[in-house]
Order: structure tokens, then sequence, then C-alpha cells
């Protein structure tokens, strides 16, 4: 295992107390077994590409595929 410090004390000086609520928010956090939200599935609603708009093609009808979802 490493030497690195998991935990790093930047600013303060926290008590013992302080230290193990810390710890113990952390350690609960890491193994909450919790999906990253780069894991979620994206919502069809919040999807940024059905907002653009989609080349129109010329020929015979034209005018109306404008109008149909593909």
């Amino acid at each position: 295992m490493s030497d690195r410090p998991v935990l790093r004390i930047v600013r303060g000086e926290p008590d013992a107390a302080e230290l193990a609520a810390l710890t113990a928010v952390v350690a609960g956090l890491a193994s909450s077994g919790a999906p990253a939200a780069e894991d979620k599935p994206k919502s069809a609603w919040n999807e940024r590409a059905a907002l653009l708009r989609r080349p129109l093609h010329h020929g015979p009808g034209a005018w109306r595929a404008s109008g149909l979802p593909r």
C-alpha cells in the first residue's frame, strides 16, 4: 500500500473528534456502493443534440420528410 496519506489537513488544527468524524464520513461515502454520477443513465430529456436542427434534404417529398421525426 502507498505511504501517501488519504486525508490531508490544509488549514486549521482539528481535534481528534473532528478528525474521527471526517474519517467516518469519507469512509462511509467510499463504501456506500452508490454509483458515481457518470455511471447513471442519461435522460433523453437532457440530450442537447436533440435541440440541434438536422440538415434538410432536397428532392421529392422533402417538405413532408422535414416535419417527420427520424
